[in-house]
């Protein structure tokens, strides 16, 4: 009865974990995608990582204060697929977009849509932190 129920234990965790490993954590719990709030701002550092790039910007909040802005984009994979490269962003590049604020800090957020204007030129195909 017990090897029984052991290998009835491992069979299921056997099953489970291959669908695990395909699992993808969504963002509507952390961003707020019923807002988007225009951005722009100087590259302060672009971190080209899995599972998401990070984008640092210094800009100005809605009442002229200087902060550092900090956006989840796609996935290294998913930009190279639309032509970008860890030197798309370099410092001192001046980017605006639209962006979902997180619910707990208004100077965090991801994309709202996959234009972004980089040095004066709109580029599309940058994918959210959801991606």
């Amino acid at each position: 009865m017990k090897n029984t129920k052991a290998s009835v234990l491992v069979a299921l965790a056997l099953l489970v974990s291959p669908v695990s490993l395909f699992a993808h954590h969504g963002t509507a719990g952390t961003y707020d995608q019923t807002k988007v709030v225009k951005v722009s701002g100087v590259v302060k550092q672009f971190l080209w990582r899995n599972p998401h790039c990070i984008l640092l910007l210094t800009g100005k909040d809605a009442a002229g204060k200087e902060v550092t802005y900090s956006f989840e984009i796609g996935s290294p994979g998913s930009l190279v697929g639309r032509g970008f490269s860890r030197d798309s962003f370099k410092v001192g590049d001046t980017v605006a977009f639209d962006m979902h604020p997180a619910f707990g800090n208004p100077n965090v957020g991801q994309p709202a849509t996959r234009t972004f204007v980089i040095n004066g030129k709109a580029v599309t195909g940058i994918a959210g932190g959801d991606e």
